[in-house]
């Protein structure tokens, strides 16, 4: 049984920060590699982060420099540091296995940046 609990999100100024969260209740955790998507109002879910097994990372270009993915195994967790917000980083935020997501999608966490 998967489960999937992002935490974190909230309400920013431009140029705040914000950490999130996922608890991940999965198989394996350890062993598979795990991204940050995010969702946009009226936009499709896109991936923004990549951690791997060995710990290594890749982001999308609209958030290096700015967001750091990180994952703690033993508390099957992974987090994403995001500095620097902008308004258009203003989505739901999803975290899952990548590649090959789980069909299950936690309920996500809000991001709401204001200029």
């Amino acid at each position: 049984q998967v489960q999937l609990v992002e935490s974190g999100g909230g309400s920013v100024q431009a140029g705040g920060s914000l950490r999130l969260s996922c608890a991940a209740s999965m198989p394996f955790f350890s062993l598979n590699s795990m991204g940050w998507y995010r969702q946009a109002l009226g936009k499709q879910r896109e991936l923004v982060a990549v951690i791997t097994v060995g710990g290594s990372t890749n982001y999308a270009d609209s958030v290096k420099g700015r967001f750091t993915i990180s994952r703690d195994n033993a508390k099957k967790t992974v987090y994403l540091q995001m500095n620097s917000l902008k308004p258009e980083d203003t989505a739901v935020y999803y975290c899952n296995q990548h590649p090959n997501a789980f069909d299950y999608w936690g309920q996500g966490t809000q991001v709401t940046v204001s200029s």
